[in-house]
C-alpha cells in the first residue's frame, strides 16, 4: 500500500454535519443559560434601588433627629438631586442616560411621615415586572408595586 495514497483518503477538517452538531449544542445552553443571567441582572439592578432606597431612610431619620421632621426634598438630605436618577453601578445619572435604572424620589412627606420609592427606567422597566417600583416608609415597611414575594 501506498501511503501518499492513505493520505489523500483520510479525512480533513471537520464535516458539515459536525459543526451543525456543535451549533445546535450551543443553542441548547444558550437557550437555558440566558434567562438565568438576565435574571441576574435585573436582581443586581434591583438591590442598586435597594440600597439606594435604605440611605435615603437613613438621611430621614437623621435629618429627623436634627429637624423635628422629614425633608420635603433629597436635596435636603444632601443627594444630588430630586428626584434622583441611578446608573446601574448605583451612582447618580441623567434622567436620559441609557444607563440609568432607577428614579428615586420622596412622596407623602409630613412632618411624621414619608414614603421612598424606586422606580424602574427603561430596560428595567420592562424586564422587571416580578417586582416593579420599590417603596419604604419612615416605619420600615418595605413594598413593590407588583406585589412579587422576593423583592427586597
Amino acid at each position: 500500500m501506498d501511503l501518499k495514497a492513505i493520505h489523500r483518503n483520510s479525512q480533513r477538517g471537520v464535516t458539515l454535519l459536525e459543526l451543525l452538531i456543535v451549533v445546535t449544542i450551543v443553542a441548547i445552553i444558550s437557550a437555558f443559560a440566558y434567562p438565568s443571567y438576565m435574571e441576574h441582572i435585573v436582581s443586581a439592578k434591583r438591590t442598586v434601588a435597594a440600597s439606594a432606597l435604605l440611605q435615603v431612610a437613613d438621611r430621614q431619620q437623621q435629618f429627623f433627629m436634627d429637624n423635628k421632621q422629614y425633608a420635603n426634598d433629597l436635596t435636603d438630605l444632601g443627594l444630588a438631586a430630586n428626584p434622583l436618577v441611578l446608573s446601574d453601578d448605583g451612582m447618580p445619572a441623567a434622567a436620559g442616560d441609557g444607563d440609568s435604572v432607577y428614579s428615586i424620589s420622596l412622596s407623602n412627606v409630613t412632618a411624621t411621615t414619608y414614603t421612598v420609592t424606586a422606580a424602574p427606567l427603561h430596560g428595567q422597566l420592562s424586564r422587571d415586572t416580578a417586582c416593579g417600583s420599590l417603596t419604604i416608609t419612615q416605619a420600615g415597611v418595605k413594598g413593590s408595586s407588583a406585589g412579587g414575594g422576593d423583592c427586597w
